[in-house]
C-alpha cells in the first residue's frame, strides 16, 4: 500500500471561501508533470456561471490509462470561462503522489459495505480545483485505477466505484463541509455511473449528465451485491440497473440521469442499433426517442501542434515535410527499422480486440510487399500484445513492436509516420486520428463512430466499411497511391494539420445542454 504523510501548512492562499478550509491536513508530494491547456477564455459573469461536478475515475494529469483521462482533464478547463466546473477523483496513489497539496476539507459517513472517507481538495497550478476521495483502503494500491499491474480487474471494483458515485451525490446533497454545492453533476462512464442513481435513490433533484465514453465496458457485478452497495429493491429490474440477471452500473448512469450523451453523432445513432448496443440498443433508442440521448464530439487540446511542441526531435509546420522526416527517421532508429524511402504506418492502440489489430495484422504483408514499415506502440490483452510480438518476428527490420506506452514517442511517431492504422471494430469517438491529423499523419480509419466523423475520406484520411481485410486492404491501395503522388500526398497533409478539432466545438453544445437541463430543473422545482 503506498501512503502519503499527512501535515499542516499555513498561510495558504487558495481563492475559495474561508470555510472551505476548517480542517487543512495536508498530503506533501513530489513534482507533477506540466499539461498544454486550453487557451483562457474571458469569464462570463458569475450571476450565470453555475456549478458543475465533474466524476471521473481518471484525469490525464494525475492518471490516466485512455481517451477518457484526456477528456477529464481537457474538458473542464475548455468549460471554465462559462461555469465554476471541478472534477472529483478517488485518491489514487498517482494522486495523491502528484505534487500537489491536498487540503482535507471534509469527512463522509460509509453507506452499507461502503466505507466512510474524507474528501481533499487539491489546486491545479492553472486554477482548477479537484476534490480527491480520499480511501486508502479502496484506492492506495499499485497499479491502474481499475486493475493491478497485471491487468487483472480489482475484486472489489463495485464497492470502489460505488464509492465514487456516492461521494458525488453527497457533493450534491450539501452533505460536503464546504459552500461550493454543484449545481449539476456530469458523471464519466460505468466508474460514475451510481452517482446519478444514488442522487435518484435519494430524492435529490439536482439535475445529472450521464456521458457513456465506451459502452463495451459496462461495470458488471452479481446482483447479489446489492446489499452491500444500498442498491434499494426498485432498482433491481431492467428499468432500473438489472441486465440479464446481474448489475450494469453503465446501466444505472444511463437510467437514472437527466440526460445522456455519447463522444460522437454516430456513436449515438450506433448505440440504438445491435451491432453496436451491447445488449442495451432497445433501452437507448427508447432514451433517444423521448431527447434524452445526444452525441457530442471531444476535442483535443492546443499541445496538438506540429510547429510548437517541444516533445518533437524537429516541429514542423504545413509544407515544412524535409522537417517531418526527421521525425520519421527518429522512429526508424528508435523501433529499429531498416532505413527506407517508403511510407511509414504507425500503430498508437491500447492492445485489445476493440481496436481491430488482428486485421491489421492480416494486412501487415500487404503493407511490407508495397515498401511499407510499420511501427507500433501499445499496451492491452496478453494475448493482442503477444500477437503483436509474433509479426513482428515476422517481419524483421520492417515491423517492430514496443509494448507499453511513452508519451513522447507516441508524439513522435505522430508526427514522423505517413499513416496512421485505426482498423476499429467501434470506436466511440478516437482521439488518435484527431493527433495525427494535427501532425501531418493521414489515418487509415475504419468507418466507425467518432473515426466516422472526423476523418474525410479522401481529403484527410481513408475510410473503409467492413471489418475485413479485403476491405482494408482496399483503402491501403488508395494510401499507396497517394503517397506516389507528392502534390497530392502534401495537400491532403495540409488539409489534415487544418482541421478543427479543438475543443470549442464540444464546448458549445456542452454548455448549451446545461443550461437546458437547469432551465427544465428550475421550473421543476417551482411547480414542486
Amino acid at each position: 500500500m503506498i501512503s502519503a504523510a499527512v501535515k499542516t501548512q499555513k498561510g495558504e492562499s487558495f481563492n475559495q471561501p474561508a470555510s472551505e478550509l476548517t480542517h487543512l491536513p495536508v498530503f506533501a508530494t513530489t513534482s507533477a508533470p506540466v499539461l498544454q491547456l486550453p487557451p483562457v477564455q474571458p469569464v462570463v459573469s458569475s450571476v450565470t456561471r453555475k456549478k458543475v461536478l465533474f466524476v471521473t475515475s481518471e484525469m490525464a494529469d494525475l492518471v490516466k490509462t485512455g481517451g477518457l483521462g484526456d477528456v477529464s482533464a481537457a474538458l473542464p478547463r475548455a468549460m471554465r470561462h462559462l461555469h465554476d466546473v471541478r472534477v472529483l477523483i478517488p485518491g489514487y496513489p498517482q494522486v495523491i503522489n502528484s505534487g500537489n497539496p491536498i487540503h482535507i476539507i471534509s469527512e463522509l459517513p460509509g453507506h452499507a459495505a461502503l466505507p466512510p472517507c474524507k474528501i481533499g481538495r487539491m489546486d491545479m497550478k492553472d486554477g482548477l480545483v479537484i476534490y480527491v476521495l480520499i480511501c486508502p483502503e479502496l484506492y492506495e494500491r499499485e497499479g491502474t485505477p481499475y486493475g493491478d499491474n497485471d491487468g487483472r480487474d480489482w475484486s472489489d471494483n463495485h464497492i470502489r466505484f460505488a464509492r465514487l458515485g456516492l461521494a458525488a451525490a453527497d457533493f450534491a446533497a450539501g452533505a460536503v463541509k464546504t459552500q461550493w454545492c454543484p449545481e449539476l453533476v456530469h458523471a464519466h462512464d460505468w466508474p460514475a455511473g451510481l452517482a446519478p442513481a444514488y442522487m435518484k435513490w435519494r430524492g435529490q433533484t439536482t439535475p445529472s449528465i450521464f456521458t457513456i465514453h465506451n459502452l463495451a465496458y459496462q461495470g458488471f457485478v452479481s446482483i447479489a451485491s446489492s446489499r452491500e452497495l444500498g442498491i434499494p429493491d426498485s432498482a433491481l429490474n431492467p428499468e432500473g440497473m438489472e441486465f440479464y440477471g446481474q448489475l450494469s452500473f453503465i446501466k444505472a448512469g444511463m437510467a437514472y440521469s437527466s440526460h445522456i450523451t455519447t463522444v460522437s453523432a454516430t456513436y449515438a445513432k450506433e448505440i440504438t442499433t445491435a451491432d453496436f448496443g451491447c445488449g442495451l440498443e432497445g433501452f437507448l433508442q427508447s432514451k433517444a426517442d423521448r431527447g434524452q440521448l445526444s452525441g457530442i464530439p471531444n476535442g483535443i487540446d492546443e499541445s496538438w501542434d506540429a510547429a510548437t511542441d517541444e516533445h518533437l526531435i524537429c516541429r514542423f509546420a504545413p509544407n515544412e515535410w524535409t522537417r517531418k522526416e526527421i521525425n520519421a527517421d527518429y522512429v526508424r532508429e528508435l523501433f529499429e527499422l531498416e532505413p527506407s524511402t517508403g511510407p511509414l504506418f504507425a500503430v498508437v492502440s491500447r492492445l485489445v480486440y476493440q481496436k481491430g489489430l488482428d486485421l491489421t495484422i492480416g494486412v501487415a504483408e500487404h503493407i511490407v510487399n508495397n515498401g511499407g514499415q510499420i511501427a507500433i506502440i501499445g499496451r492491452g490483452e496478453p494475448e493482442e500484445e503477444d500477437a503483436m510480438r509474433d509479426l513482428a518476428a515476422r517481419f524483421p527490420g520492417q515491423v517492430s513492436v514496443r509494448v507499453g506506452f511513452n508519451e513522447t514517442d507516441a508524439r513522435r511517431m505522430f508526427a514522423g509516420s505517413d499513416f496512421l492504422l485505426m482498423p476499429s471494430r467501434y470506436e466511440p469517438c478516437g482521439l488518435s486520428q484527431m493527433y495525427a491529423q494535427r501532425f501531418g499523419s493521414l489515418p487509415v480509419a475504419r468507418r466507425t463512430g467518432g473515426l466516422a466523423d472526423t476523418i474525410e475520406d479522401g481529403c484527410t484520411g481513408f475510410l473503409f466499411d467492413e471489418s475485413t481485410v479485403e476491405s482494408y486492404t482496399d483503402a491501403l491501395t488508395r494510401a499507396f497511391k497517394v503517397f506516389e503522388s507528392p502534390l497530392l500526398l502534401n495537400a491532403m497533409r495540409c488539409r489534415a494539420m487544418a482541421a478543427p478539432f479543438d475543443w470549442h466545438k464540444a464546448v458549445e453544445p456542452y454548455a448549451d445542454l446545461y443550461q437546458e437541463l437547469l432551465k427544465k430543473n428550475a421550473v421543476a422545482v417551482l411547480h414542486y
